[in-house]
């Protein structure tokens, strides 16, 4: 293989690899604000009396804010597996680079070792 061909897979898997990280870190740093916006909705909503809160209206402010507060922990939830997952795979994609630089090593030595041996052939 090219040497150029090589390096231009190794700095796109690096890329990619970053990349995933990148998200994945950027993901886990929302859960900390979606918490603290979930907790105020849940504060929110639960100071009202419970006579209130079971006699709003079918469709009013406050039902949307039960459903709110409901779907929020599988946002949450959605957050966090896929922020790591997105890490792990950032992870998975640098050491496949790495793997990849090191099976090169032997095949790149090799060629390097021939074409000294060649060398030396020519010179005697």
């Amino acid at each position: 293989m090219d040497k150029k061909v090589v390096m231009v897979v190794m700095v796109i898997l690096m890329v990619v690899s970053l990349f995933f990280a990148w998200q994945g870190v950027s993901m886990h740093k929302q859960v900390s604000t979606q918490e603290a916006s979930f907790h105020a909705l849940q504060n929110d909503y639960f100071s009202l009396d419970k006579a209130e809160r079971d006699g709003a209206a079918a469709n009013s402010d406050l039902n949307k804010d039960l459903v709110e507060i409901k779907n929020f922990p599988s946002d949450l939830l959605r957050l966090k597996l896929v922020g790591v997952g997105k890490i792990l795979t950032g992870i998975y994609v640098l050491l496949f680079g790495i793997l990849i630089a090191l099976v090169m090593m032997p095949v790149r030595l090799a060629s390097l070792l021939g074409e000294k041996g060649a060398k030396k052939k020519r010179k005697r």
